[in-house]
């Protein structure tokens, strides 16, 4: 179908197309010539959740087509160097899915597994979807189970942190952590318990360091460091840079920094920040209830 939508339809514009377990790779090989990316589904993110509810499957089906797509991504990537000619093999790379909710892993369990999976194939993307319950089926969560969506929306902050910020898993989901914070993203949750690196000078802090400030994203970590070249960083212009100001005060010091975070707990700047965010969304609330 691939081949034809490129030859006979003359198609050019994007395809992301899934393969299935058991495809044999010359189909795979061929494919791969005319689609932009492949994707094969993981499905349940462990050997253990999978066995659980499809006995007959195992994660070594799903990992063999996954290696032979990186390995001729790899050829003919270093063939193309020697060869100008040489056709492009899924220039957008591989992907993989992932359904959260349906067994009872760990978020833990889900993002090392998710890890794994980005260091040992050169993923471009994991996906994470939530659960709707669609059967009785008494190993599953009971009809009418809301979709884990917050759970999920967690799941890809941690993956962005991995894969833009420069985090480790194991630094934001680990033995002692085994499960994200409902409450928080991720970041700010790493870094409440890991106070002693903190307040970071903005004017002083390296782009690393930078990225680790919650309320502060990859641009606006990328402004700063160019911003401060012209002198030193005051608090209305970082938020004319767009950092995310009332969560990042607690967190950095700057030329006119009112007070010194060393005056608070992880805990007390957890609820601060809690505190103003509902204060916020009660006055939109509140503002829209007006208008009835």
């Amino acid at each position: 179908m691939v081949k034809k939508l490129r030859l006979e339809q003359n198609y050019n514009g994007y395809i992301h197309l899934k393969t299935i377990p058991g495809a044999s790779d010359e189909l795979i090989k061929e494919a791969g010539l005319y689609a932009d990316r492949m994707s094969i589904n993981l499905e349940m993110p462990t050997e253990a959740g999978l066995k659980l509810l499809a006995p007959e499957k195992n994660h070594a089906d799903v990992i063999k087509p996954l290696e032979f797509v990186q390995k001729q991504i790899t050829q003919f990537s270093a063939h193309k160097k020697l060869i100008k000619h040489i056709p492009k093999f899924v220039p957008a790379g591989q992907s993989t899915q992932m359904v959260i909710g349906a067994t009872p892993e760990s978020d833990k369990d889900i993002m090392y597994t998710a890890n794994a999976f980005y260091q040992n194939f050169s993923l471009k993307r994991v996906y994470y979807s939530g659960y709707v319950p669609i059967s009785n089926d008494s190993r599953m969560p009971v009809l009418g189970t809301q979709p884990p969506l917050l759970r999920e929306n967690r799941l890809y902050q941690t993956d962005w942190l991995m894969r833009f910020y420069g985090f480790k898993v194991q630094e934001i989901l680990n033995d002692a952590n085994p499960n994200l914070d409902v409450d928080i993203d991720p970041k700010l949750s790493w870094a409440i318990r890991n106070m002693q690196h903190f307040p970071v000078d903005i004017n002083q802090a390296d782009y690393k360091m930078i990225l680790r400030i919650p309320g502060i994203g990859v641009m606006s970590a990328q402004k700063i460091v160019q911003a401060r070249k012209f002198g030193k960083l005051r608090i209305d212009q970082l938020k004319k840079i767009g950092i995310a100001y009332n969560k990042a005060k607690h967190f950095i010091v700057c030329a006119d920094s009112p007070y010194q975070l060393r005056d608070y707990q992880g805990t007390q700047i957890k609820a601060f920040i809690l505190a103003e965010s509902k204060s916020k969304y009660l006055k939109t609330a509140n503002n829209q209830m007006l208008l009835f």
